[in-house]
């Protein structure tokens, strides 16, 4: 059976959210580590806003097109989040501003997630429905092969 589009963004929120408590763990010195988790979080977060963008905003925009301000915040919150990845991509772990850095991308990426389920996501749950959800969710699975590696890739950067 298929994942619908709304559980499979929120596995993925899931996903992140665990990296994001590795990192918070990690100590301080730990640079190897901090790397390994930032590494995964790029890749994570590069290829969830890759299908956010291309497949769910554009059907969510179309079934709910009172949201049509959500969605226009959260490709602006995406943009914040996209150069700051492709900042991380590149800095050092051992950097004096790595830590900060990635703490205000953890901060800005819960306040994004929050407003998406607590808010938004329900409105298009009920605007849907399940076989549209499915169907939608089928489309972003496979498209996740073809997601971007660079986060300045993705449409909002």
């Amino acid at each position: 059976m298929t994942t619908d589009a709304i559980v499979l963004l929120k596995e993925d929120h899931k996903t992140v959210e665990g990296l994001f408590k590795k990192f918070e763990q990690a100590g301080d010195r730990a640079f190897v580590t901090k790397r390994r988790l930032v590494d995964s979080i790029v890749r994570e977060l590069t290829t969830h806003a890759y299908i956010e963008e291309t497949i769910f905003y554009p059907a969510a925009r179309e079934a709910v097109p009172e949201t049509e301000d959500h969605v226009l915040e959260s490709v602006e919150e995406h943009h914040v989040v996209m150069w700051m990845l492709s900042e991380l991509d590149k800095l050092a772990p051992e950097a004096e501003n790595f830590d900060a850095k990635v703490t205000v991308l953890i901060e800005n990426v819960r306040h994004h997630v929050e407003e998406e389920e607590q808010d938004w996501f329900p409105q298009v749950r009920k605007a849907m429905g399940r076989k549209q959800l499915q169907e939608l969710g089928a489309r972003m699975a496979d498209a996740k092969a073809a997601a971007p590696s660079d986060p300045l890739a993705v449409g909002s950067a």
